[in-house]
């Protein structure tokens, strides 16, 4: 917007009072000596330069004030355009959160995660039951072969074959591989079908790794003769002092760990038969108990 000069707006009877106000200073300035040389006189010639200012000031004070209302009016149009636009927020307006977030933005879609459900650090795989964990999968164990040795008929062979045992026990429980204990000991016997049952049953739902059992002592390897036994002919009773640990098993969704070790015996029937030895009675009971 362009602001037009400020004597445009004098109209002609302006022109007209101010041509009359300067004619009659100057016919009053030739009618006395001259500036200064009676107070008195020039006290009284003030007035009509007076009302000549009192005339024309207040015109120019006038304009300027129509003047700077137009700016204020501009500036405070442009504020009020502002804040409707959402160029700036209003006087003493606080930003919210509601007002920065324009209404028109979609809500997001619901995502299916692709993180496999945990429970206790642990996958929970398909079946409901805790993923092993693969540093300890089932084929990191090496099946125990029979020593040659004890595929003799002798005490040491016995005592051999006995040991291999405790090595298929440890191994089944870490693996849920049954087969090579069930090699070795004797269809039917409870032994056998305790163990294996119990393995089995553990598997359908879980798992277990670290398990171990470690021989300490050897506390007998002689023929067992006496009739009170129901030993079959040709056994080797064989007695074991060992340490054991369960290590940590799963059972559904349920993590069992054990931390310390303790005592056992383990008992064995070992009797050849059919070339080799075979497992028909076996124990095992905790020490102190």
């Amino acid at each position: 917007m362009t602001v037009p000069p400020l004597f445009d707006h004098l109209d002609i009877d302006d022109e007209d009072q101010l041509r009359r106000d300067t004619a009659l200073q100057e016919a009053e300035l030739e009618a006395t000596a001259g500036p200064g040389v009676d107070d008195d006189m020039r006290s009284a010639r003030a007035h009509p330069r007076l009302r000549a200012w009192l005339h024309v000031e207040p015109f120019y004070w006038t304009m300027r004030v129509v003047y700077v209302c137009l700016a204020a009016g501009a500036v405070f149009a442009v504020y009020i355009n502002g804040v409707a636009e959402g160029w700036w927020h209003a006087w003493g307006e606080k930003p919210s959160v509601a007002a920065t977030t324009p209404a028109t933005q979609p809500t997001p879609a619901p995502t299916v995660s692709s993180e496999a459900a945990m429970s206790g650090g642990y996958q929970i795989g398909p079946d409901g039951v805790l993923v092993r964990p693969a540093q300890y999968a089932a084929d990191t164990y090496t099946k125990p072969e029979l020593p040659d040795e004890a595929k003799e008929n002798t005490e040491r062979g016995a005592e051999l074959a006995a040991e291999y045992v405790v090595e298929t026990l440890t191994y089944a429980w870490n693996t849920g591989d049954t087969q090579p204990f069930a090699d070795i000991t004797e269809a039917g016997e409870s032994f056998r079908e305790t163990y294996i049952g119990n393995i089995h049953n553990l598997y359908a739902h879980g798992w277990m790794y670290d398990n171990s059992t470690t021989i300490t002592g050897i506390v007998s390897v002689e023929p067992v003769t006496d009739d009170k036994w129901g030993a079959q002919e040709g056994t080797i009773g064989i007695i074991f002092k060992a340490t054991t640990n369960n290590g940590t098993a799963c059972v559904g969704q349920r993590i069992i760990k054990s931390d310390t070790s303790f005592d056992v015996t383990l008992l064995f029937f070992m009797t050849w038969k059919d070339d080799h030895w075979t497992v028909t009675g076996g124990s095992v009971s905790r020490d102190g108990q």
